[in-house]
């Protein structure tokens, strides 16, 4: 499995140590990469030696790259036994061999009409199927000027959570990406993604209980790179990123 990127690289390398919980790294590379671009960004990253074992590390390329780079789709769909144009099902993820889906990202909500309830739905079957979740929530600007960050996050990580099987809670990682921050170059202060990975454990512990919301593993996106991945890995609620 190919799993590193260049700035996914360097977070991996200031991983801290957690018991019985391991960093996640993922890289989301969207809509971005020749076959020529990818192949040197593989090669890049394969000879880049060892990662440290207390981290888990995992790259999103577009569905056209995922036979050269092999790791993870970013599109999960399914309408109820018939073909849907244009989107992946579960069962053919399976079968080419990978195992992570990115649901619930902003863009997705934003323009494909992606609601809370879809992702939920997408979410519980991708998770019958095997295969294991970066479940993406996060605020507007002006949820955030009003006070309303938690209450979209809530709102948005409920389905998630109601749709989850029974013991299969592990298989999901929860992406807190402010959308104010994602490809903006403005990033949460380390203190303002701590605070809300913080509320979002509380909220979990409610929802699921104390130990499997400590066992759940909460990362921020937005923004994320080389210089800013050491001071926000730091805080105790933040379990990794989503670079991309």
């Amino acid at each position: 499995e190919v799993v590193q990127g260049s700035s996914e690289g360097k977070a991996v390398k200031q991983a801290k140590t957690m018991a019985g919980k391991k960093i996640f790294i993922g890289g989301n590379w969207k809509c971005n990469g020749t076959r020529n671009e990818v192949k040197g960004l593989v090669d890049m990253l394969n000879g880049a030696g060892e990662f440290p074992a207390n981290a888990e590390v995992v790259v999103a390329p577009p569905a056209l790259h995922l036979d050269a780079v092999h790791s993870m789709p970013k599109l999960v769909e399914r309408a109820e036994g018939r073909g849907v144009d244009g989107e992946l099902t579960p069962d053919l993820i399976v079968d080419f061999g990978l195992k992570w889906v990115i649901l619930g990202h902003s863009e997705r909500r934003a323009y494909c009409g992606e609601t809370p309830e879809i992702v939920g739905k997408k979410t519980k079957l991708a998770l019958e199927a095997g295969l294991s979740v970066i479940a993406c929530i996060g605020e507007q600007l002006e949820d955030r000027k009003s006070d309303k960050t938690m209450d979209v996050c809530r709102a948005q990580l409920e389905p998630i959570l109601a749709a989850i099987p029974a013991g299969k809670i592990a298989n999901v990682v929860i992406a807190y990406e402010p959308v104010w921050a994602i490809g903006t170059g403005v990033t949460a202060s380390p203190q303002q993604a701590q605070d809300t990975h913080k509320e979002l454990r509380a909220y979990l512990s409610e929802k699921v209980g104390e130990a499997d919301a400590a066992a759940v593993r909460i990362i921020y996106g937005g923004s994320v790179k080389g210089a800013n991945c050491e001071e926000l890995i730091k805080n105790p609620d933040i379990d990794g990123f989503l670079v991309g």
